[in-house]
């Protein structure tokens, strides 16, 4: 199974990219498919999980590396995937606040970024609102945000992995 997963540079990179585009693809699925609206938060889980795809492809198509330019992209790809999953357990905490507790909502995203400074629309987009705090669809029990936190995790676990076993091949 180690030979399978960390055989080579472009393998891992090929799988962290693979990851990221299930991860996409199911969320576009959710929300036209299953129409469930994003919050805040879930757009913002969807631009790192973007951009851990995008430094993975990079990392792909960027062959023939030395260990240092790999060891790189995939920190860059855990930060990606590590603020990801920070956000997801931001959400997952304002999920299991009692309904008094509850931030109030905040305007569309699309009103935020008009009317509000940088730094004030970084901070109300971190912090999260009303929106953010309602579960929209489970499995097993488990909210949008869990599996995001589960995916992320994983994928982190991965690369941190990766970083030490591709060593050992090359």
């Amino acid at each position: 199974m180690n030979t399978l997963l960390f055989k080579n540079k472009n393998r891992v990179f090929f799988l962290g990219t693979l990851s990221a585009l299930v991860l996409i693809v199911t969320a576009y699925y959710m929300e036209i498919g299953l129409n469930l609206k994003p919050c805040i938060l879930c757009h913002l889980q969807r631009i790192c999980v973007f951009l851990l795809g995008l430094t993975a492809l990079a990392g792909l198509l960027h062959r023939n590396t030395s260990y240092i330019r790999f060891v790189s992209y995939i920190s860059v790809c855990i930060f990606f995937s590590v603020s990801g999953a920070l956000l997801a357990i931001r959400q997952l905490y304002l999920q299991s606040l009692p309904p008094d507790l509850i931030p109030s909502c905040a305007g569309d995203l699309s009103y935020l970024i008009e009317t509000l400074p940088i730094t004030d629309l970084l901070v109300t987009v971190i912090k999260g609102d009303g929106n953010c705090a309602e579960v929209a669809w489970e499995f097993i029990g488990i909210s949008i945000p869990g599996w995001a936190l589960i995916a992320l995790s994983a994928i982190t676990v991965y690369f941190l992995i990766s970083i030490k076993k591709i060593k050992t091949y090359l």
